[in-house]
């Protein structure tokens, strides 16, 4: 039975999958999910690993919930910060 992907490796390949998309389309969970998969195979990375994984993206800040006609993961907004002077 092939070996499962550690979840880091799982959370930093969706990472990557967000970054990419970034302003040309918005990713739900279920989008990430199934990309994993078919990146990793079924019996190397399941649903359970890849929630696990957007937790990670979530609870560390990198990536936000947002609600646009349905949730969608995506980067957190950077403020503009006005320069001093």
């Amino acid at each position: 039975m092939p070996e499962a992907v550690p979840i880091e490796k799982i959370a930093e390949e969706m990472y990557a999958l967000i970054v990419e998309c970034a302003g040309k389309k918005n990713l739900k969970a279920g989008d990430l999910t199934k990309a994993m998969i078919a990146k990793f195979g079924e019996a190397s990375c399941g649903k359970e690993q890849c929630k696990q994984a957007i937790r990670i993206l979530i609870d560390s800040g990198r990536c936000i919930y947002s609600y646009l006609g349905g949730s969608y993961i995506q980067l957190p907004v950077k403020e503009d910060v006005p320069s001093a002077g």
